[in-house]
């Protein structure tokens, strides 16, 4: 990979730097003045990357899956990357899950996934999302104040994924637990990691002895001949793709209907307020920033940039989403458009019936919160909420809130 500008401010970014957490909008901007739709940056370790900014680029990028492939055997910073490198979680070599199969297998391997979710009652959905929001929220409501972010949005997702995926309710908290340990790469990690894996080996285990009405048995029984090691990395996958992303979406947009005057009345007023939100997120405030991503299988150009054969091209959604050829008033609301690139693009996009699942529960999961606690309201001032420090995934590391202290329901509901 070769950058030819010589000049400081056409030095790579480091993707990392603090204002990915602070400002991207902002930083995007520079970083298109600079550099144009596609721009060089860094990783940890100084390997070397380009960033799509421009939303007609990653259009292009996602679109030709051959010229800029998900194979990252194509790779040509191999023989640089560190056995210890913090990001080869993200970005692995020889990993057996569906992100990184491509072709007729990655199709039939994305059709497994859709034709097991496809069968998923949306109505039995909504019902368990919101058994669970009011079982979090009975253990906030009397209390009077509370961290939406940390007690409510990131318990809620998983919780609901692992029902329909065939988990039992009793397993449920100790898998939340899990996977936001690896999320948040504490201590226990590691330990997060071998218990989620554990637990799905056993469950796809039992559901081969005894089937049932979910997603993991209807994934064994395909006819498409994929291994249980396969099913079961694929389920991992799905389940961590539709846990921080959707648990983000709940914090976001709850932070926007609390912090911006175009949905002041949104709290008091109908739900429709909340999909406007919802929507509003997905443009501005992506839960999904930027993505690992794909390696061009030749030399090409793109957006006016030399890529090399086996370069890293990492898709910056959240800069497309904001291409100022697109949204040309970034400041009004785009009324239910939804042609931005959150749940990406192309072959690899998240799922449809992913993307519905996940809306069911984020959506579900704000509306019991708005009618449990009606006059909820910020505990802190809107500038002091601060963003966790990634710039792949945009979330709030906490979301303090005050409200009228109610009574929990039960079952009752």
């Amino acid at each position: 990979m070769r950058v030819s500008a010589a000049s400081p401010e056409h030095q790579p970014v480091y993707l990392g730097g603090p204002r990915f957490q602070t400002d991207p909008v902002e930083l995007y901007r520079e970083m298109r003045r600079d550099h144009g739709a596609v721009a060089p940056v860094v990783l940890d370790g100084d390997v070397p990357a380009w960033l799509v900014l421009g939303y007609r680029e990653l259009h292009q990028v996602t679109s030709d899956p051959v010229l800029f492939s998900r194979d990252s055997d194509l790779w040509n910073q191999w023989d640089r990357i560190p056995a210890d490198w913090p990001l080869l979680p993200m970005i692995g070599r020889k990993q057996p899950s569906i992100l990184y199969t491509v072709g007729e297998r990655h199709r039939e391997r994305a059709a497994v996934i859709s034709e097991a979710l496809e069968s998923v009652d949306p109505f039995e959905l909504k019902g368990h999302a919101e058994r669970f929001a009011d079982e979090l929220i009975d253990h906030l409501c009397g209390r009077g104040s509370c961290d939406i972010v940390g007690e409510y949005a990131m318990l809620l997702p998983l919780r609901v994924l692992a029902r329909i995926y065939g988990f039992s309710d009793a397993q449920g908290p100790g898998l939340v637990t899990a996977m936001n340990d690896m999320i948040n790469g504490r201590a226990g990690a590691l330990e997060g990691q071998r218990h989620l894996a554990e637990s799905m080996f056993g469950l796809l285990a039992a559901k081969l002895a005894e089937p049932g009405p979910d997603v993991a048995s209807r994934m064994l029984a395909n006819q498409a001949g994929f291994t249980v090691e396969e099913v079961a990395q694929d389920l991992m996958v799905m389940m961590a793709a539709g846990h921080q992303p959707t648990a983000d979406w709940i914090g976001n947009s709850l932070r926007l209907m609390l912090t911006d005057d175009r949905f002041a009345a949104s709290l008091a007023g109908g739900r429709h307020s909340v999909g406007e939100a919802m929507n509003e997120v997905l443009w501005e405030d992506t839960p999904t920033q930027n993505v690992a991503g794909r390696w061009t299988s030749r030399d090409t150009n793109l957006g006016g940039q030399r890529i090399g054969r086996g370069d890293l091209v990492l898709l910056g959604i959240g800069a497309a989403n904001g291409d100022p050829h697109v949204r040309t008033d970034a400041g009004a609301l785009t009324g239910g458009n939804n042609a931005f690139f959150s749940f990406g693009h192309g072959e690899h996009r998240c799922p449809f019936p992913a993307q519905e699942v996940a809306e069911v529960i984020a959506r579900t999961g704000i509306e019991v919160l708005l009618d449990r606690l009606p006059d909820v309201d910020l505990a802190v001032p809107a500038a002091d909420l601060a963003r966790r420090p990634s710039p792949w995934l945009r979330g709030l590391t906490a979301l303090p809130v005050t409200y009228t202290p109610t009574p929990a329901l039960g079952a009752t509901r």
